[in-house]
């Protein structure tokens, strides 16, 4: 483990030097500054496990200090030192948050003391959190981390509609958290003890999507030596998730609408159909509506499915969640791969801010667990992350003279040859980088003429 870091903040010059050799003798790393605006700014630029600061300072004072750091930081102790000490600023400061007070001239012994408690503090809410993130995992591992308020008004809808039957339609980009959010539909629904069940519809062929979804009966063609139940009897009570909806080929768009509507399926090779209680949720990359006037999808099956539809933003429309993610993922990973890390170097931070994401969160996801496989000490460094982040930032495609935004079709083309780009060529690893199998891909790729 490395030393802890300190910040400091004293405009009495003597003072700050003296108590900056102290606390270096005592092998913790600190960060000196001579007034609360530059205090601050070390604050946005770096983490620290604890501030000292002196409370009357010309300009910024340690009370607002204090304040800043109790709004971005809360995790973090703070030591209020002052020359001028009454009951009253000591009150004050403790009401505020403060984790202790000093008075000016103060013993360097009870100084020791005083540090040496508030970083234990630090460390067992750091070790706290670790245990509540291993917990929350175990619990539900589907969590949806957002500070962003269009997010969080959809997560508003999700629950409302969560407390129905309604079939839901989830758009947005691949890699956006489209499956994420249908869990998170399922968790607050009537539904959250029965099974969630998740299929892909654009990963198999016509006869095995047949098979996989409605099950088939023992002798139905060669090879079936036994029944096999479908996906959506094993729904039963719970959630079907169709993630793709748009690939699945038209026959099977055709049994799975007599599902929805008459509740009940058919196996293959059989004939008595047997009843059904799921809850179907759908998503897709693309504009339904799209496919079905490009004759892809069937227009009953849109109306039938489509009773509400929610868009997931990309990742690049909530660009205030990309810091908040990025720890969220860096205390996931180091938990699930035992490794030290626990910060992100500014720097790093501002490369991740800065990137577009045609990945969007998956993307960001990778990144992180990239950097901590790579990541030697407790920091994840620029040098851990992929080098294409300092050379490029990914923007929206949009036709040259355009009079109108791009389609999204046109946008998703953009993203598949970006990701190509990114692969080298490698169509499995553009495939991982898009957050969708080859099968999905190669037909992409022909759709499309690439």
């Amino acid at each position: 483990m490395s030393e802890p870091h300190i910040l400091l903040i004293d405009d009495e010059a003597i003072a700050l030097a003296n108590l900056t050799h102290v606390l270096e003798r005592e092998g913790y790393r600190v960060t000196a500054c001579r007034d609360g605006e530059s205090g601050l700014e070390a604050l946005r630029q770096t983490d620290f496990d604890l501030v000292l600061t002196d409370i009357r300072m010309p300009g910024i004072d340690g009370m607002e200090v204090l304040r800043e750091v109790r709004a971005r930081h809360p995790e973090v102790p703070v030591i209020m030192i002052t020359g001028h000490a009454t009951l009253d600023s000591a009150v004050e400061a403790m009401k505020a948050g403060a984790y202790h007070y000093l008075a000016k001239p103060f013993r360097l012994a009870e100084a020791r003391e005083v540090v040496r408690g508030a970083l234990e503090l630090r460390r067992i809410k750091r070790e706290n959190q670790d245990l509540r993130l291993r917990v929350e995992q175990l619990k539900n591992p589907h969590t949806i981390i957002t500070q962003d308020l269009g997010m969080q008004r959809l997560l508003e809808t999700a629950r409302r509609v969560a407390g129905t039957d309604s079939s839901v339609v989830i758009h947005g980009e691949s890699g956006t958290g489209k499956e994420l959010l249908a869990r998170y539909i399922h968790q607050h629904s009537r539904r959250a003890e029965g099974p969630f069940v998740a299929f892909n519809c654009g990963a198999l062929t016509e006869d095995l999507a047949a098979s996989e979804l409605f099950g088939h009966e023992k002798g139905a063609f060669t090879g079936a030596q036994a029944r096999k139940i479908g996906l959506i009897e094993a729904a039963q009570g719970g959630t079907l998730f169709l993630d793709e909806v748009a690939e699945l080929p038209a026959s099977v768009q055709v049994k799975l609408l007599r599902v929805l509507q008459e509740r009940e399926v058919l196996r293959v090779g059989a004939v008595e159909p047997v009843k059904v209680d799921a809850r179907v949720l759908a998503a897709s990359n693309r504009d339904l509506q799209e496919a079905v006037d490009a004759g892809q999808m069937r227009s009953d099956l849109y109306f039938r499915l489509n009773v509400v539809t929610l868009a997931l933003p990309p990742l690049r429309e909530r660009r205030d969640d990309i810091p908040l993610l990025a720890y969220f993922l860096l205390r996931k990973f180091a938990v699930v791969m035992d490794r030290p890390v626990k910060e992100i170097a500014p720097e790093a931070m501002q490369r991740l801010a800065d990137y577009d994401y045609p990945g969007n969160v998956r993307e960001l996801s990778n990144f992180i667990e990239r950097g901590i496989a790579l990541a030697q000490g407790e920091r994840l460094e620029v040098e851990h992350l992929p080098q294409h982040l300092g050379r490029l930032s990914v923007r929206v495609f949009k036709p040259a003279m355009a009079a109108a935004p791009a389609t999204l079709q046109e946008q998703e083309k953009a993203h598949i040859l970006h990701a190509l780009e990114l692969a080298g060529g490698n169509r499995s690893e553009a495939a991982r980088i898009l957050g969708i199998d080859r099968v999905s891909l190669w037909r992409k790729l022909k759709k499309y003429g690439m």
